[in-house]
């Protein structure tokens, strides 16, 4: 599937707020205003005047080399939990001052769709109290310079922004967003939960399936671990549906999903996503997997599914509650550093 077909599918009005970000900026940490103003106000700008702002107590504890390998955790950079903080302070609490904690917020808001603010709230103040309550933040290189990373991590939550100084990877590298929306195990249909509108259509997809398609989609045993979304490769074996083999109507809904998982983030890391699906051949080189197990209420509404390709890992999971995986690049030699395995790739 073109980059061209799947850009179309998209809607065009979530583009990034600059304007916004940037008056939220300014106006929260007027000593350096004029910094902010001078420069274009992305995500990645403010990282750099956050970093200027920082004394060397602070970048001793959260900032490091852009390869910084931690004893227990690996490559720090490249990590990936859902529920971990990357260095030990939180946002919200004295070893920030309330302007450095103000430009975070700007940063954060500059990451993420402006359209979905409200619902992000939502997620976080029901899974850690808040913005910046039990939240961390790491730097990696020197922001300003060729490669520098900006991480957010918490427990349902890890975000990057690094303006394409990871080479090769849609995010600055893989993500994580999930939401307990009511309660640890929640009940079928997952209620107030913020992100299960994306199962729902992924699931009227599967009803678009004739008997033989569903048949091949529905994967009765042997679900992969949730944090397994390292990348396969061009030969690698996919669990699921090919997506070369749905209808013209199939595919027009899995573009709909599509847009509903991308929604939420800002507009240049959606163009990013759409460009690496692009090159490893679109998303006629992905299958589409459902899960037959850990289906809630065993009412046949699959809570666990997952589009893969080559270099393309989107992975739902919704038992207990809502927890996805996200790994996207353009070259599926990139490795991955999780919580469980330094190295995920699997040989084909």
């Amino acid at each position: 599937m073109s980059k061209q077909i799947i850009s179309a599918s998209l809607d065009r009005r979530h583009f990034l707020k600059t304007t916004g970000v940037a008056a939220l900026a300014t106006a929260a940490v007027p000593a350096v205003a004029k910094a902010a103003k001078e420069k274009k106000s992305t995500p990645e700008s403010l990282v750099e005047v956050l970093y200027k702002t920082m004394s060397d107590k602070q970048k001793k504890e959260v900032c490091f080399d852009w390869d910084h390998v931690d004893k227990k955790r690996g490559l720090l950079r490249t990590r990936l939990e859902n529920n971990w903080k990357i260095t030990k302070p939180s946002i919200k609490s004295s070893f920030y001052t309330a302007e450095q904690q103000s430009l975070i917020r700007a940063i954060f808001e500059g990451m993420t769709n402006p359209d979905w603010h409200a619902r992000w709230d939502e997620q976080l103040k029901g899974d850690v109290g808040g913005f910046g309550r039990r939240q961390s933040i790491a730097i990696f290189g020197t922001p300003g310079g060729d490669k520098f990373e900006f991480v957010l991590a918490s427990r349902h939550m890890t975000l990057r922004c690094d303006g394409n100084s990871a080479e090769h990877l849609a995010f600055g590298g893989p993500i994580l967003y999930a939401h307990e929306g009511d309660g640890l195990f929640e009940k079928p249909g997952h209620p107030n939960n913020v992100f299960w509108h994306q199962a729902v259509e992924a699931n009227k997809l599967f009803g678009m399936l004739d008997g033989k398609q569903q048949k091949q989609a529905l994967v009765v045993k042997n679900m992969p671990t949730e944090e397994k979304v390292g990348f396969r490769g061009a030969k690698g074996k996919f669990d699921g549906l090919p997506v070369n083999e749905f209808s013209r109507d199939q595919k027009e809904h899995l573009q709909k999903i599509m847009k509903l998982l991308l929604e939420p983030f800002r507009q240049s890391d959606q163009d990013e996503v759409v460009r690496c699906l692009d090159v490893q051949g679109g998303l006629d080189k992905c299958h589409m997997a459902f899960y037959k197990e850990s289906d809630l209420g065993n009412d046949s509404v699959w809570d666990n599914w997952r589009i893969e390709g080559p270099a393309f890992v989107w992975y739902f999971r919704g038992d207990p509650h809502v927890h996805v995986w996200v790994n996207v690049s353009d070259d599926p030699s990139v490795k991955l550093n999780s919580w469980q395995n330094s190295i995920l790739r699997k040989k084909a």
